[in-house]
């Protein structure tokens, strides 16, 4: 009886465990095909479904993911303010992006989406640690001012941008760009260095910084910054 009742303590615990672990609300977005074809590009809608497949399988997750043509500004703005307000303030919410961008934000398939859009819907969620990633060319334009850079260097917000602001975001021959190809090898456990199955804010940009820098020849640098900790937890496996 003694086994039987601590053997039900157990599962009892555990499931309070599972429960308590922190969740990740993403909405990945990736625009490849935009109307007509001289902005088109080639990985960006792949891209998306790459980050959606890392958190999914995590377990931890709830995601929605707009490719292309389902990828619009309404419907961007909608699914952030829908699944961000799910989050407890121990919850982390995340943009990914993969598309053109501009200085001032991000292209989706009918117009243009401004940061501060972004970090206005943001602002709402509970969750205490909030992630933009960016994989655009040019991305590190947005802190192209003195006063762009100080106005969102004061959002309580991570920005993981896949270029400095002189430099393109390259596509590959393969089915991702080159930021989300060691975003993606760092989400899994590339750049968990300790091996804690915890990757930290820290350890993602050293590991994706390097990658990428050095696989492009020294011709892309993503560039993270923002107010946050470097401790911070990006995924936990």
């Amino acid at each position: 009886m003694m086994r039987v009742r601590l053997l039900s303590l157990f599962l009892c615990l555990s499931a309070c465990l599972v429960s308590m672990q922190a969740k990740t609300y993403l909405v990945s977005v990736g625009v490849a095909d935009y109307p007509g074809v001289r902005n088109d590009l080639r990985v960006s809608a792949a891209d998306a479904l790459t980050i959606e497949r890392i958190f999914t399988r995590n377990g931890h997750a709830q995601v929605t993911t707009l490719t292309n043509g389902h990828a619009t500004m309404q419907r961007v703005c909608n699914e952030m303010r829908t699944l961000f307000a799910r989050a407890t303030e121990n919850d982390n919410i995340v943009l990914y992006f993969s598309g053109h961008g501009f200085p001032g934000g991000l292209c989706c398939y009918d117009g243009d989406l401004l940061y501060q859009k972004v970090f206005a819907i943001m602002r709402q969620s509970r969750a205490r640690n909030k992630m933009v990633l960016v994989d655009a060319c040019y991305a590190g334009k947005m802190r192209r001012t003195n006063q762009t850079s100080d106005s969102y260097s004061k959002e309580n917000v991570m920005l993981f941008l896949s270029s400095r602001s002189n430099e393109t975001s390259r596509e590959t021959p393969y089915k991702n760009s080159l930021f989300t190809i060691y975003l993606e090898r760092g989400l899994r456990g590339g750049a968990d260095i300790n091996q804690d199955k915890v990757i930290t804010a820290r350890e993602l940009y050293n590991f994706v910084h390097h990658g990428v820098s050095q696989t492009s020849g020294g011709e892309q640098h993503p560039v993270m910054w923002g107010k946050f900790d470097d401790n911070m937890t990006i995924i936990k496996w």
